[in-house]
């Protein structure tokens, strides 16, 4: 806040006789007044304050532009909007290249009027028709310029690799070369035996799998939960991810997300009790003063060794074609953990089973795992997919070479179609394209239903549907009222500049949904515009 400066009484007194005296000498009454100078007395003729210095302790507000755009840029051909955030907007906006500044374009601003659900006047700026590659920003009269932005052909391909390769940046216990990971190069870390957080005599072999933090923990359901996508990912866009993603196991004949996943696969396989099945939760790393640090393994708990019984039958599956011999340890290590389950039904949830059994049955066709399936469908005529036991495992049975219940699956299908059109509506009744809140920390939400949104896409291709998954991408890339990108290094705005939560590409779990996010807007480029 800006604070105010102080004259005391008595200087103002003197300025305004002083201004008198001056202005009076020019007339005929007061022509011989005379004020005698004061003779010097060897001081400073300097004014001197009476202690008071001025202060000035401003609060310069930050200055965002009213322009939003996709701070990365947009694709060839696609629906290309920038969006203005005022209640009075311009009537015309101009494009401009960023390196001479010539106007290479311009349009009417469209005034969309007042959005209730983030409390702001949102207006559209088309450029639809403007497909000229380059790198642009966006001037309007009264509102100023937005961020950069480019136009080209591929606008996500970077990004998308190296969205990637944060599984391999993330790396636990291995030495990560500059050559392949850059700025993210290091030695390899906790490498050392953990000891049981309860029995510290007991210590085991648990180095590998992925950072899920900072300080090196290493997570079960997380780690779970970010292969189930990638795995997701790699069934629907299959040559989205070669053999060529720049990690240490690339051009080796298989596809790197099935290399990068093994890479965590591994790790899980130490997390599992050899006796019982079971799993333990996590890998945490404590810093001790004489000591260094120390890795504690966290307990056994039935969220772990659910989670880890419909992984490893995901994995299994999809990976026999490459080695055999490891998918049958992974599927058998899967059905250990899957029986010890079944002795503690009531510590897990109906959709965890569901989910579990779905990966088995596709994996082994075994008719126990059909009756827990069918079982579980018979019984929620209506399941809910925002649960993501519940997608993966109905999105898994739908896909399944196995003998299925025709019935059951129709119903599914027609239960993601819903929930597609559901989805679809809210994104275009929100002015920003999204079903975003005003807090804007809803990346995680909206993100989850693109998963789902995505796999609907998948199966009926659909022009309305590729539009409403790259607004998504647009708005996590700056085309948000905060104008940030919610994207590490991406943008001339980012979040790390605001919060440090709102990032994207450092949880490990929702990176997996944004890969396959971008997976499938790379792979409706095609669709988006021809209509």
């Amino acid at each position: 806040m800006r604070k105010s400066i102080l004259f005391p009484k008595t200087i103002c007194m003197v300025l305004i006789l002083t201004l008198f005296v001056t202005v009076a000498a020019g007339c005929g009454d007061f022509q011989d007044f005379q004020i005698n100078a004061p003779t010097s007395s060897g001081e400073n003729d300097d004014f001197t304050s009476l202690g008071l210095s001025p202060e000035f302790d401003y609060e310069v507000p930050e200055s965002l532009p009213s322009i939003l755009v996709d701070q990365v840029g947009y694709s060839v051909g696609s629906n290309k909007i920038a969006m203005i955030n005022g209640e009075t907007p311009p009537e015309t906006f101009s494009i401009l290249d960023e390196q001479t500044g010539r106007e290479v374009y311009t349009g009417k601003v469209e005034n969309k009027g007042y959005d209730t659900s983030v409390n702001a006047y949102i207006s559209y700026a088309d450029f639809t028709d403007f497909n000229e590659e380059g790198t642009y920003y966006i001037q309007a009269p009264s509102i100023g310029c937005s961020y950069a932005f480019q136009i080209s052909e591929e606008p996500f391909a970077d990004l998308f690799t190296k969205v990637f390769k944060q599984y391999y940046f993330n790396r636990c216990g291995l030495t990560l070369s500059s050559e392949l990971a850059g700025e993210a190069a290091h030695n390899a870390c906790h490498s050392r035996e953990a000891q049981m957080k309860d029995e510290a005599m007991i210590k085991l072999d648990v180095s590998g799998g992925w950072h899920v933090d900072e300080i090196g923990s290493r997570d079960v359901a997380k780690g779970c939960q970010a292969i189930n996508n990638l795995l997701l990912t790699y069934e629907l866009y299959p040559e989205a991810l070669g053999d060529e993603m720049g990690i240490p196991e690339s051009g080796n004949g298989i596809p790197d997300v099935l290399d990068e996943v093994k890479y965590e696969i591994d790790w899980l396989l130490k997390m599992q009790d050899t006796k019982s099945g079971a799993v333990y939760a996590s890998v945490s790393s404590v810093d001790n003063k004489t000591a260094g640090y120390i890795l504690y393994i966290d307990g056994i708990t039935m969220d772990a060794t659910i989670h880890f019984a419909a992984t490893m039958a995901k994995f299994s599956y999809l990976y026999q074609s490459y080695d055999r011999e490891f998918a049958t340890q992974c599927l058998q290590a899967s059905d250990r953990a899957y029986r010890y389950a079944e002795n503690y039904l009531a510590d897990i949830s109906q959709e965890q089973y569901f989910c579990a059994a779905a990966e088995l049955y596709r994996a082994t066709g075994g008719y126990q795992y059909h009756s827990v399936v069918k079982s579980y469908l018979t019984q929620n005529v209506d399941p809910d997919l925002e649960n993501d036991f519940v997608f993966w495992g109905c999105v898994t049975y739908l896909s399944t070479k196995q003998k299925v219940d025709v019935v059951l699956c129709n119903s599914v299908t027609q239960k993601l179609m819903r929930q597609g059109e559901t989805i679809s509506f809210a994104s275009k009744d929100s002015k920003l394209l999204v079903a975003a809140d005003e807090k804007q920390g809803s990346s995680a939400g909206l993100l989850r239903k693109m998963t789902r949104l995505a796999v609907v896409d998948h199966i009926i291709t659909n022009h309305e549907y590729a539009t409403v998954l790259e607004n998504h991408i647009h708005y996590m890339l700056g085309r948000n009222l905060l104008s940030i990108s919610y994207l590490d290094g991406e943008g001339e705005r980012n979040y790390r500049d605001i919060d440090v939560s709102l990032g994207i590409m450092n949880q490990v779990d929702l990176n997996a949904e944004l890969l396959l996010l971008l997976a499938a807007i790379m792979d409706d480029e095609l669709v988006v515009g021809e209509e």
